[in-house]
């Protein structure tokens, strides 16, 4: 067939309704209608009594078969199909061998959608008479519409072998022609993984044959692989329920159960298609995976329950290379390494794993707020904030707005001077340690022991210097300490540039020469000279 080229371009249009058959009636039909018209008309002189029992005729079981056939083609004309379809039944029961009965419900079966069943009619007409060109006519329709290439191809073959120049299937010709190469298309896109255009070609390829299971499958497996899951999940349950053992069908439900973090029912389905199927390569290869992902996610959980956080690292990053196609368990598999790598105190390679998870689930909300307690511990707060602020759209609970408030506190806080670090004191230093920092620190920066430096070194130095200053007037005085370590600004306290780091300083080791109002009694530095150092 594929090599029978065509020329129907001379030919006329092929009519768009499905023709059903009316065939003349024979002589022997005739025969006895006639029969039946004088019975009816002949009269009996004989009185009959109420107790007498009137006698009928019987009608022969073929006649009243084609008056039931008679009145289904005017139900069918008038495209009241049910009506025709029960009259048509109702024929080929009286009369089960005549090929034309089957040819008519037949078509009253396409006219209502139903090509499966039209199909098995049409051949049950065929098998009665192997000449019924209408047959293959409707066989070779029902054969397209239902995506069987083969069987549209035979039955073409068949109608042409009566009469090669009839053009009664030229639709049936192109439209098998544009079907074979959309799925040649679908299938190299397919193996290729390119489930996008793969999908175009199965729409395309349904267009021509509305009732293609297979396409309808291959359409759902593409849908499934592109996460559009409801799309895939409603075809499948809809064949499904067409046909509760179809393989295929069953498969591509256990796909979408697979790939919606639901492993256990994905399993069960994969299995269930390979006890329908044992040869079903797509079914059994998912079905591995399905058991893998398992095995190594809740081997992983239990090791982390366990307190075996190494061994744990190793099996969770094993799950992540079984199936990189899996985005919702294998975001989870990262948030739960990220965990791992947390108590580790491997810091950085926990945000990596928040932040790949995130990636294949932007809404993951216990992996953002986990990266943004990661980023709070390693103190940049800037990237804490922004993933609180995110969190917060998602979920507007008080305990995420605290945290946010905190955070945002504490990116203030870290914007401005560390006076603690500047002292190189801890938060929790006492006031005397806070004293011995500043003494200590003060001799190495004064600007009296680096006045033979060079002009950038002592601009350095007299930075340091003030800064000392600033960070004990500051920490040595509990209020503006309490204040600081709130969070207050030091404009709200004193402005660091007013503070004279040269009174700090001699107030600290000279405290005696500040007896009058805080000024010195006298001058001179705090080596026994003047002082000549200023800061501009």
């Amino acid at each position: 067939m594929s090599d029978t080229v065509i020329d129907l371009a001379n030919d006329s249009e092929s009519e768009d309704v499905i023709m059903i058959d009316d065939q003349p009636e024979t002589s022997a039909i005739k025969e006895e209608k006639k029969s039946m018209e004088t019975n009816d008309e002949q009269e009996d002189a004989s009185t009959v009594n109420d107790s007498d029992e009137v006698e009928f005729v019987p009608i022969n079981c073929q006649t009243l078969a084609e008056e039931k056939k008679n009145s289904g083609n005017e139900e069918y004309k008038s495209k009241r199909y049910d009506a025709a379809l029960r009259l048509y039944t109702e024929a080929i029961n009286l009369s089960p061998d005549t090929a034309a009965y089957y040819g008519n419900r037949s078509a009253c079966h396409m006219m209502r959608g139903d090509y499966r069943a039209a199909l098995n009619d049409v051949k049950k007409a065929i098998t009665i008479d192997e000449k019924y060109e209408k047959g293959y006519v409707r066989l070779a329709k029902c054969s397209l519409m239902l995506g069987d290439v083969i069987g549209t191809e035979q039955a073409i073959r068949k109608f042409l072998s009566f009469d090669a120049s009839n053009t009664a299937l030229r639709d049936e010709i192109a439209g098998l022609k544009q079907l074979r190469d959309y799925n040649e298309k679908a299938a190299a896109c397919y193996d290729s993984q390119d489930y996008r255009t793969c999908l175009y070609h199965c729409d395309n390829a349904i267009k021509i044959a509305p009732s293609s299971i297979q396409n309808k499958l291959l359409k759902a497996e593409c849908l499934a692989m592109l996460q559009r899951f409801e799309e895939a999940s409603n075809i499948a349950i809809t064949v499904m329920q067409m046909n509760s053992a179809n393989a295929d069908a069953i498969y591509v439900r256990g796909l979408t159960l697979y790939y919606c973090d639901n492993l256990e029912k994905g399993l069960l389905h994969f299995e269930r298609a390979l006890l329908l199927d044992p040869d079903h390569k797509k079914a059994k290869a998912m079905r591995q995976k399905a058991k893998q992902l398992k095995e190594k996610k809740e081997s992983g959980n239990e090791l982390f329950k366990t307190g075996k956080f190494r061994p744990a690292l190793t099996t969770y990053s094993e799950a992540l290379e079984i199936d990189p196609q899996n985005k919702d368990i294998n975001s989870k598999l990262y948030y739960n390494r990220a965990l791992v790598n947390s108590k580790l105190g491997n810091l950085r390679e926990a945000i990596t794993d928040c932040t790949k998870a995130l990636s294949l689930n932007d809404k993951y909300m216990k992996a953002l707020l986990q990266r943004a307690k990661l980023y709070y511990n390693m103190e940049n707060f800037e990237e804490a904030v922004k993933d609180y602020e995110v969190a917060i759209k998602l979920e507007r609970s008080i305990e995420i707005k605290n945290l946010l408030k905190d955070a945002k506190l504490q990116l203030k806080k870290s914007k401005r001077k560390d006076y603690y670090k500047i002292l190189g004191v801890t938060k929790q230093a006492t006031e005397d340690e806070i004293k011995k920092a500043y003494r200590k620190r003060a001799l190495v920066h004064h600007p009296d022991r680096h006045a033979n430096a060079t002009d950038e070194e002592k601009k350095e130095q007299e930075r340091k210097f003030k800064e000392l200053g600033e960070a004990y007037t500051v920490l040595s005085d509990p209020m503006k300490k309490s204040r600081y370590d709130s969070g207050h600004d030091l404009e709200d306290m004193s402005s660091g540039a007013d503070i004279d780091p040269q009174n700090v300083y001699r107030q600290f080791f000279f405290p005696s020469e500040f007896s009058f109002g805080g000024f010195p009694a006298s001058g001179g530095n705090a080596h026994g000279g003047n002082y000549s150092f200023h800061f501009g």
